[in-house]
């Protein structure tokens, strides 16, 4: 089985990317691939909202009009069997980079002119996923004020992912360089063997 993991991080190295590299670790530990994406590394072209995407029916994704590195995420993330979707608070919601690409996934909603709303093309949410955030604030002061956690499950859910944990880091910016802790790793490490469990059933 293969584990995919997003990372919406400015900071290679940093906290979020970090805590991933421990679930990843964990989860190859119990037998699972593993690839991480970093989407600041990635083409992804600011969804216009043309909605172009939307209009064909049926279960697949509609097609972008932008040729860019969108559509071999998805493709990467279809063949996945678990999904780690991970970002930090900037501003009180996910970094831009990260809400670039979820703004993308517009296309696994069908919505033709005329409808007074969209539908999600394929509801199945058979891929165990892990969502990864952290804030300068305390964790549960961040959770409770904010939407993070919630648009990154909604995120995880459109591309067939359903959230099995969530490592939420607190207090995340106290130094420039800033290690995880031990409780986050060991909790980290325990979501990894988790998702690997749950694939695997």
């Amino acid at each position: 089985m293969k584990v995919l993991a997003l990372v919406g991080s400015y900071r290679k190295g940093g906290i979020i990317d970090t805590a991933i590299d421990e679930i990843l670790a964990s989860a190859g530990e119990a037998g699972a691939r593993t690839e991480k994406i970093y989407l600041i590394d990635r083409r992804i072209e600011f969804c216009t909202n043309c909605r172009t995407c939307t209009q064909a029916p049926g279960e697949q994704r509609g097609e972008c009009i932008f040729d860019d590195d969108m559509n071999p995420i998805l493709e990467a993330i279809a063949a996945a069997d678990a999904l780690v979707i991970g970002s930090p608070m900037n501003f009180g919601t996910v970094t831009a980079v990260m809400k670039r690409f979820i703004e993308r996934l517009v296309c696994f909603a069908c919505w033709p002119w005329g409808e007074n709303a969209p539908t999600v093309r394929n509801p199945k949410k058979n891929k165990p996923a892990v969502i990864v955030a952290s804030s300068a604030a305390p964790a549960v002061i961040a959770r409770l004020a904010t939407g993070q956690v919630k648009l990154l499950k909604k995120a995880a859910g459109l591309l067939g992912g359903k959230p099995v944990g969530v490592l939420f880091i607190g207090l995340a910016a106290r130094k420039k360089q800033q290690a995880i802790g031990n409780r986050t790793r060991k909790k980290a490490r325990v979501l990894g063997s988790k998702l690997v469990s749950r694939a695997n059933h």
